[in-house]
């Protein structure tokens, strides 16, 4: 029953050998809302995970049977990924972003997950005075976890107020420095539904040029920005993209959200052509591959799994091509999640909650995936606990590495009337009490 005792909480909290959860991974919390479920005996409304809400591609699903029935599940694939999916990757990066990639620069991974994590392994590697990775925040809390494991130093800092112009100022007194390999950010936002303006983009763009600074984009939620229709292959307007401004790029492109494909783990790395070719001396050494995209696919990739799942990537070239068609309209598929979010946002304002990341320039954020929300004077802490106590569960900002106060909160999970219902009720029930 709601709203449960702090005492139980704090009790629960500890058995589970959580030691704060407002830094608590995701997997965590999930885990503890879960373990509070059975005390309060109610259901959750769960807001800190990131399943998709929606059906999977059937032509994926179509496509990776088939697959199957011709027999590739007792064959490796190809590390570098199969020329179907390495062509398909370039066409749709062209249709959809109409940024020029060569189909060998097209890699899949097990996941952007993977992707990440092989690649911050890299980019540490490359110039060894270059040994830290630069985190726009707020984030995937997983990717800065990556960092951690790997060792890697880090900086990072919260882009709320460093929008526009200002934040060519901020770039500059961080990547000056020279020990900058990576920057790695989310576009749109995880977890903020922020999405960079050209300005911003091209500010990045110019600086990691200038700074010799491989930008990681993780393009997760890869045409969710509803306030203009991306959904249409070959015909402008294109996906925003730092790739327009540099050559020094890294796109991450998963499956998992635009395909509602997560279960299978597929993604795909795609690196510029001048990325890929360039020579380093450590890789040399180390490797015994020179160049920057051989020593990914046959020394990282190669060591972290020997490629990723042969029907996998059978089932994305099939979804990426039909997108590329217009035969699998996977924006006007995900437009649900925008539907969600107006909904939880007028639940939310009506009960005492802001949104903390507004604002892109001079225009509202769009609806989408995710979106962040605090309360009165609230601490991100205080309103993550107290809203576990009425039973919706949620991640912490800090938890992002934003500096603000407040809570993510993701709609995928709130999919029917009744869990709106259910929302509705606790949140009064909350705002009354506070």
């Amino acid at each position: 029953m709601f709203p449960i005792q702090p005492e139980i909480l704090d009790q629960t909290t500890r058995q589970l050998e959580i030691a704060d959860i407002s830094t608590a991974t995701i997997r965590q919390i999930v885990g503890l809302s879960e373990a509070l479920e059975k005390v309060a005996e109610e259901k959750f409304i769960h807001l800190e995970i990131g399943n998709p809400g929606l059906p999977s591609s059937q032509i994926g699903v179509d496509a990776e049977c088939e697959a199957l029935k011709n027999g590739v599940a007792n064959k490796y694939p190809d590390i570098a990924g199969i020329p179907a999916l390495k062509s398909a990757g370039a066409r749709f990066v062209k249709s959809f972003l109409d940024v020029e990639v060569p189909a060998k620069c097209v890699i899949p991974t097990v996941g952007s997950m993977q992707g990440s994590f092989t690649l911050m392994l890299l980019l540490k590697q490359r110039i060894p005075e270059k040994d830290t990775m630069l985190f726009i925040n707020p984030g995937f809390p997983a990717q800065r976890h990556q960092g951690k494991i790997l060792g890697m130093n880090s900086e990072s800092f919260d882009i709320y107020e460093y929008r526009g112009k200002k934040l060519e100022e901020k770039l500059e007194s961080i990547l000056s420095k020279g020990n900058i390999t990576g920057l790695i950010y989310s576009n749109p936002n995880n977890p903020a539904w922020t999405n960079l303006t050209e300005v911003e983009l091209e500010i990045i763009g110019r600086m990691a040029t200038k700074y010799d600074v491989i930008v990681m984009e993780d393009l997760a939620y890869l045409g969710m920005d509803f306030r203009m229709d991306l959904s249409k292959p070959g015909e402008p307007p294109f996906v925003p993209s730092v790739a327009k401004y540099t050559d020094n790029y890294i796109l991450l492109i998963s499956a998992s959200k635009i395909f509602s494909y997560a279960g299978q783990r597929i993604a795909l790395v795609c690196m510029s052509d001048q990325v890929y070719s360039r020579h380093y001396k450590y890789l040399e050494d180390f490797y015994e591959m020179p160049a920057f995209g051989d020593a990914y696919i046959f020394g990282v990739l190669y060591a972290a799994s020997s490629g990723t799942a042969h029907s996998a990537q059978y089932a994305m070239a099939a979804m990426l091509n039909a997108a590329c068609d217009g035969t699998l309209d996977f924006v006007s598929d995900s437009r649900e999640y925008g539907r969600r979010a107006g909904i939880i946002k007028k639940i939310l304002d009506d009960n005492g909650f802001h949104l903390v990341y507004a604002m892109d320039g001079d225009q509202p954020i769009s609806d989408g995936f995710f979106f962040t929300a605090g309360y009165k004077d609230m601490t991100s802490t205080e309103l993550q606990r107290e809203l576990m106590r009425y039973g919706i569960s949620s991640i912490s900002l800090p938890s992002t590495g934003s500096i603000q106060n407040g809570v993510r909160i993701c709609v995928s999970m709130i999919s029917d009337e009744e869990t709106f219902k259910r929302l509705e009720e606790r949140l009064k029930a909350f705002n009354n009490d506070h």
